[in-house]
């Protein structure tokens, strides 16, 4: 560790960088993969839950905020992914050095918003338990949360049972955003699904007003969640970091990977990362950050096609009925309209897609919440380093397992899944700031000019940053009632 004075606390004082070359970008092929699963892991809440929700329940009312919503994360995912590029440090050690104060508030905010996230296996379980109606003779809440447990018992053996864990990730990940959105196609060629959709795209650019239904105050929650949410959002996508990391893309090459407690050879951790020497020149960078810049494209738009098949399924099949996805049976309202147009396979089918991208959204956060929690442990506390990193990683894996599985018990799906979104939005304001402090004030002093950021990316983060605060700003008045 650095150097300390006696009266100096010793908790969270990270060692100064290291100086390495700035290894050379692979063919673009070979380096994406974090994109996908941002985009898999995206299509867990906002996608099938509450876009949908808002859609069948007042319309095209609010549709014009999907595109803006998606779009306001790229600047925000690729801060995130730059620090992590051109230092091979994770984000929450971005932070800490920023001020270990403020990381170790935020550190908490995050804990506590990922106490809930096993609703979305539960949201998953909604599926699979429609679909199989088994264990026969029980009720649809204890089915759902029979299926809950089972996928969270099966996704904690592939983790454990893996070589490296971010391979597994990625590869399971991107098998479902394929699935998904072939299946979402697929789905959409129905005759009332393509006759609504001319209304649908004039509603992406003209809201429908007045609204077909009064609003309710209650709904202000929902909103804000699909809106933030349109995306990954909240400290989700913190997690694209750790992505970037494990795939050892740009200094991160000098970090090594997470391997499985069980199978995997362990790899060293290092306790601090690496900035690129003078040696690189400006072409040599911007590889890099093209890189990024499809990789996160990949990722973001992959799940704006989603969503918006999400909601022209919910505006063609759930509006005109009146039905919304929600409580036990948050994605098996849809199901009902795929049964009457393509008979018993086609409500099966979608089933099927719900039931996958709702049940890998536990696998990639309990990895993902497991890995910041090791990784904050370790910048925080120097003595945790007597214990291998990738042992406080599979005790926080386990841990989560068991807080999840008590957690699902306390209400329904959707309920849970709110709370820990507004948690998360509050932090998506807050960190969305330091990130700018971050990347345009205290990096820029350790790096060479040409890995320097632009004026250009400072622009963009000022429109994200003001519009998360608006929109809690907005929020804050709505439950208020002031407006």
């Amino acid at each position: 560790m650095a150097d300390q004075t006696a009266d100096q606390p010793s908790w969270g004082v990270l060692p100064p960088f290291k100086k390495a070359p700035l290894p050379p970008m692979p063919g673009m092929l070979r380096a994406l993969g974090p994109g996908v699963v941002f985009m898999a892991l995206a299509q867990g809440s906002g996608e099938l839950i509450f876009w949908p929700y808002t859609i069948a329940k007042y319309g095209l009312t609010f549709l014009f905020l999907l595109i803006p919503a998606c779009l306001l994360q790229f600047p925000v995912i690729y801060e995130i992914g730059r620090y992590t590029l051109l230092t091979g440090e994770s984000i929450f050690q971005g932070f800490i050095r920023l001020n270990r104060h403020f990381a170790f508030f935020l550190w908490i905010l995050m804990a506590l918003s990922f106490l809930w996230f096993g609703a979305f296996a539960a949201a998953g379980g909604t599926s699979i338990a429609a679909l199989t109606d088994f264990p026969t003779g029980w009720s649809r809440r204890e089915q759902t949360l029979f299926w809950a447990y089972a996928t969270m018992a099966l996704f904690l053996f592939a983790i454990l049972l893996s070589k490296v864990i971010y391979k597994l990730i990625e590869a399971f990940m991107s098998g479902v955003a394929i699935f998904t959105l072939v299946g979402l196609i697929w789905a959409s060629a129905n005759v009332e699904v393509l006759h609504a959709l001319p209304a649908f795209l004039k509603g992406l650019v003209i809201p429908q007003w007045p609204m077909p239904r009064p609003w309710d105050p209650a709904d202000a929650t929902k909103l804000l969640t699909a809106i933030t949410f349109a995306g990954l959002g909240g400290f989700w996508t913190l997690f694209y970091s750790y992505w970037i990391r494990d795939k050892g893309s740009g200094m991160a090459h000098y970090a090594g990977r997470l391997t499985g407690p069980i199978t995997g050879k362990p790899e060293a951790i290092p306790d601090s990362g690496s900035l690129p020497t003078n040696d690189e020149g400006l072409a040599h960078v911007r590889r890099w950050h093209r890189f990024m810049f499809w990789d996160i494209g990949i990722g973001v738009m992959g799940n704006l096609i989603t969503t918006l098949l999400t909601c022209l399924l919910a505006y063609a099949l759930l509006f005109p009925k009146g039905l919304l996805p929600q409580g036990y049976e948050i994605a098996v309202v849809q199901s009902r309209f795929f049964e009457a147009s393509w008979g018993w396979w086609g409500r099966i089918f979608f089933l099927i897609i719900a039931a996958a991208f709702l049940s890998d959204t536990w696998l990639a956060t309990v990895d993902a919440v497991s890995r910041t929690h090791a990784d904050c442990v370790y910048g925080f506390f120097p003595r945790s380093h007597k214990i291998a990193y990738r042992k406080w990683y599979l005790f926080f894996l386990l841990l989560l397992t068991v807080i999840t599985g008590v957690t699902v018990q306390l209400n329904e799906p959707g309920t849970l899944i709110l709370f820990s979104a507004v948690i998360g939005f509050v932090g998506t304001v807050i960190y969305s700031v330091a990130l700018i402090l971050l990347n345009h004030v205290y990096l820029p002093r350790h790096l060479p000019s040409a890995a320097k950021p632009g004026k250009l990316n400072f622009f963009f983060m000022l429109i994200s940053c003001a519009a998360y605060f608006a929109l809690a700003t907005l929020y804050v008045l709505t439950v208020l009632k002031v407006i």
